[in-house]
């Protein structure tokens, strides 16, 4: 790791990132402990930010915002251009570093960086798009239009599940939108964090960019209520948990402020009778063990056609039974651990009510144990026949658990997947036309994402990531999400020699 962090891992205090590493020497002795899921050994103890760190954060952030929005949007983006060039350089040490700290199999941390990279190329090119329109006047002689500026102070707090790449989708966007950035990290994924800092200084340094655009803030939940509940920060956009998407939405709307909210998920492939079974196995498998279940885009349910439902669960069983479990760095396992042993606990706790309200499993689930599992947080993805409506089912338990369910009509099939309060990702397998466009119209998935004979995670970043209900509302990546990070303006000018009122109004002095 000495090649992205050539400063001492013990003992690093957060603050601000651009022309030069910015860290506070408060008082403050309270510290974070990364500790790797993979082999449970001590990373680093990274210190947290006290109220008087974060404050001063804010104030440079704010000053920096003075001149920042100020520069060319083009050249905004090509300072993340030059960003994009740095993590290409630093993909494989960063990619190990994600998959140590985070838990999640080497090749998902190489493409977490991946993301890093593409986001960065959509915001080059977005840094020439941000498009306003032009628009007829009932007014003679007048024009209006409307444009877009920077709102400013840009909180972001990220989840452990993906520790660097959500944090890019949000900061390249706020970026050449002209925002400068406050990450607050997941306290389990610290030192993923101080990395991107690090990979992303010379670039800030060499081209003199104002100190304070990028910022991080390093702490627990108080840390994240700093940030919601602070009238300077105009944007809070946070990732994680319903619970905490509720909490950091109310405090902000509390304030008149505005919040992106990145929220559970309770994602289901429905496969019908039609489908290509061959192509849907994978899909299924990734998208339920990937991550060890620990992504919001997880496949937790399974909705089959009862003339096939024997034939998949079958299929499915065997499948699950080449999974490899193991250290992540390992590229022939398939499954790491979970993040730590709260999550095993969690997972346990719903394997036991599954049995409860009667459910039966079809792959057992289990603790790992013996040589290589020394940190007790390895657990068996499990398949386990279900009920939609059963409490444990409704919940997005953040592990990797299957729940299998039949249908008989397909209009009963989309009912089950949108019976949840969560709305994120949805997935159909099906060769029938029909029953593609049925899935994809208004009467078909209520998700933010919906797609056919692909599985419900792997996203893109050219579409806009998010998603309904429970799952916040947020859009995020690709598309226009952009405007989440900037305020519209409408203009309307007179170019002539009379004053003509709207709506034809007179008002004769």
């Amino acid at each position: 790791m000495q090649s992205i962090l050539p400063l001492p891992v013990q003992g690093i205090k957060p603050g601000t990132s651009t022309g030069q590493i910015f860290w506070h020497n408060e008082s403050s002795e309270r510290t974070i402990e990364s500790y790797s899921p993979a082999d449970g050994q001590l990373i680093a103890r990274v210190y947290t930010s006290t109220r008087s760190d974060y404050d001063k954060v804010i104030e440079t952030a704010q000053a920096a915002f003075q001149d920042w929005r100020r520069w060319p949007a083009p050249k905004r983006g090509e300072i993340v251009r030059q960003m994009g060039d740095q993590f290409r350089i630093y993909k494989k040490e960063l990619g190990t570093l994600v998959s140590y700290e985070m838990g999640k199999s080497l090749q998902e941390g190489l493409g977490e960086v991946q993301e890093i990279i593409d986001i960065c190329d959509f915001a080059v090119g977005l840094s020439r798009q941000l498009y306003g329109l032009t628009m007829h006047s009932e007014r003679p002689s007048h024009r209006m239009y409307e444009q877009w500026h920077p709102l400013g102070v840009v909180g972001i707090i990220s989840a452990f599940n993906f520790p660097v790449a959500v944090w890019s989708w949000n900061a390249m966007i706020a970026w050449v939108c002209g925002d400068v950035c406050v990450w607050k990290p997941s306290e389990k994924t610290p030192l993923t964090a101080l990395a991107c800092q690090q990979i992303i200084q010379d670039v800030l340094r060499n081209n003199e960019v104002p100190e304070g655009v990028s910022c991080l803030i390093s702490g627990s939940r108080e840390t994240g209520e700093w940030l919601s509940r602070d009238p300077r920060v105009a944007l809070v956009s946070a990732t994680g948990s319903t619970r905490m998407g509720k909490a950091v939405g109310s405090a902000v709307a509390e304030r008149m402020g505005r919040s992106l909210l990145e929220l559970g998920g309770n994602n289901a492939i429905i496969v019908s009778q039609h489908a290509d079974i061959d192509i849907a196995i994978p899909a299924i498998v990734f998208g339920a063990v990937g991550t060890a279940g620990q992504r919001c885009t997880t496949t937790r349910r399974l909705i089959i056609h009862e003339s096939i439902y024997e034939e998949v669960k079958q299929r499915l069983a065997r499948a699950y039974q080449q999974l490899r479990i193991g250290n992540p760095l390992d590229e022939v396992n398939h499954v790491g651990p979970l993040i730590d042993q709260q999550a095993v606990q969690s997972y346990l706790a719903a394997v036991d009510e599954i049995r409860s309200q009667g459910g039966r499993f079809v792959v057992q689930p289990g603790v790992v144990e013996g040589d290589g599992f020394e940190s007790g947080c390895y657990v068996k993805p499990c398949i386990a026949e279900a009920e939609n409506h059963w409490p444990v089912v409704q919940r997005e338990t953040f592990a990797p658990i299957l729940y299998v369910m039949k249908y008989r009509t397909l209009e009963e099939a989309i009912g089950l997947q949108n019976g949840v309060p969560q709305g994120l990702s949805s997935s159909i397998f099906t060769l029938n036309m029909r029953e593609a466009e049925q899935f994809l119209s208004v009467a078909g998935s209520d998700c933010g994402i919906a797609n056919v004979n692909i599985g419900t995670s792997g996203a893109e970043i050219g579409g806009a990531f998010g998603g309904e209900k429970e799952t916040g509302g947020g859009r995020e990546s690709g598309s226009d999400a952009w405007k989440a990070y900037m305020r519209r303006q409408t203009n309307t000018i007179n170019y002539g020699t009379t004053l003509p009122l709207a709506q034809g109004i007179k008002f004769d002095l």
